[in-house]
């Protein structure tokens, strides 16, 4: 992994944790995740006992490692749009 591609995960992964002061869009964040997620990983990666993701900003930071996988290029408030939708629809962590 070239140097540029480690700034750009760490700086869009402190954004992401640190917040970004707007609102996200629920209905965004369905859509990302129905049109990019859902065909890997079905809903029960969200669901099981051993899952990853153990904290809001955990989240946050496993959206951004997804969508940098999946080459998306999204920006820090599309990768919160879909962290909160997941936040509400699965995980419900406290912000």
């Amino acid at each position: 992994m070239n140097i540029l591609r480690i700034l750009t995960i760490a700086g869009s992964v402190l954004v992401a944790t640190t917040g970004t002061g707007q609102a996200a869009d629920i209905s965004v964040g369905e859509q990302q995740h129905q049109q990019y997620c859902i065909s890997c990983h079905g809903s029960e990666v969200y669901t099981r006992q051993d899952r990853r993701v153990q904290s809001r900003n955990g989240l946050s930071a496993q959206v951004q490692r997804c969508q940098l996988a999946l080459d998306l290029n999204w920006f820090d408030d599309e990768v919160e749009n879909t962290a909160e939708y997941l936040n509400r629809e699965y995980y419900h962590f406290n912000n």
